[in-house]
C-alpha cells in the first residue's frame, strides 16, 4: 500500500477530531477540514462484523489514528481513514480547476477506449463520445465486466478512470500497474485525495471534492444523501 504509505508521510497530523458521520452511501470526519469517502454499503454488508470495531468511542482516537483506518480490511473502517486522509489535506485550489470529471473523460476519449472502473451515472452520456466503453464493476450491472476482466481490459485501454474507492479497498495499485503508459488516467470520485502524490504513480488528473460548507455536508452525508445530492462542497480537477 505505498500509495497510502505516501499520503500518511504527507499529512499534517497536528487537529482535532471533531466530528465523524457514517451515512449509507457516504462517511464524513471533520478536523481542520471536512473530508469525504464513499462508503460502499454493498461491499462492507458481505464482510464479517463487527464492521467498525468502536463505534461510540471512534472521537477519543487522534487523527493519525483515525487515518490509519485507511489500512484497515473492513470496508467501513477504511472508509472514515479515506475521509480522515481527506480532511488533512491542505488542498490548493490555484492548482485546480471546477470541472466535472465526466467532461474530462468526454474530452480525452473522443473516440477512443476507455476503461471506467466503478459504475458512474455518466457512463450513458461517455459511450456516445468514445469507440468502447469498458465498465468494470465489483458489482456488475446489465452491460459492466466483472473485476476478473480488469486485467484484460485496462492494458486495451487509452483513458482509465478509476473510482477514488480503489483506495479504500487496496486494489488501486494493481489497477494503476495494468494501464498502458501511455493510457491518460483520472482517478474520481469523493474518496480520490486532491494530492499532487498520487501522480507519481501514473495519474494524470484527479477529480475529487472540497467541502466548503461542512454543516451543510454532513447534514446531506446524515440522511443518506448519495453523490450528487451533497450540498456544500465543491468539485475540482487537478491536473498533472
Amino acid at each position: 500500500m505505498k500509495i497510502l504509505d505516501d499520503l500518511f508521510l504527507a499529512l499534517n497530523f497536528d487537529a482535532t477530531v471533531k466530528d465523524i458521520r457514517q451515512g449509507v452511501f457516504h462517511t464524513g470526519v471533520l478536523t481542520r477540514n471536512c473530508g469525504l469517502a464513499a462508503t460502499l454499503p454493498r461491499d462492507a454488508l458481505q464482510q464479517e462484523p463487527p464492521m467498525v470495531k468502536e463505534p461510540g468511542f471512534l472521537m477519543d482516537k487522534t487523527p493519525q489514528e483515525l487515518a490509519q483506518l485507511a489500512y484497515s480490511q473492513s470496508i467501513l473502517e477504511a472508509a472514515i481513514g479515506m475521509a480522515t486522509i481527506n480532511s488533512l489535506l491542505e488542498v490548493d485550489e490555484t492548482s485546480c480547476i471546477e470541472l466535472n470529471a465526466a467532461e474530462l473523460i468526454i474530452e480525452k476519449g473522443k473516440g477512443k477506449r476507455i476503461a471506467v472502473v466503478g459504475h458512474f451515472p455518466f457512463i450513458p452520456r461517455v459511450r456516445k463520445y468514445s469507440k468502447d466503453v469498458w465498465v468494470i464493476e465489483k458489482n456488475p450491472k446489465e452491460g459492466d465486466f466483472g473485476e476478473a476482466e480488469a486485467d484484460n481490459l485496462i492494458p486495451q485501454a487509452d483513458v482509465v478512470a478509476i473510482t477514488g474507492t480503489a483506495l479504500t479497498n487496496h486494489t488501486m495499485e494493481h489497477l494503476l500497474e495494468l494501464r498502458h503508459s501511455r493510457a491518460y488516467v483520472i482517478l474520481l470520485g469523493d474518496t480520490a485525495p486532491l494530492s499532487p502524490i498520487l501522480f507519481d504513480y501514473g495519474v494524470d488528473a484527479l477529480s475529487g471534492t472540497k467541502v466548503v460548507d461542512s454543516d451543510l455536508a454532513f447534514q446531506c452525508v446524515s440522511q443518506g444523501a448519495n453523490f450528487r445530492q451533497i450540498r456544500g462542497v465543491k468539485r475540482l480537477t487537478m491536473m498533472k
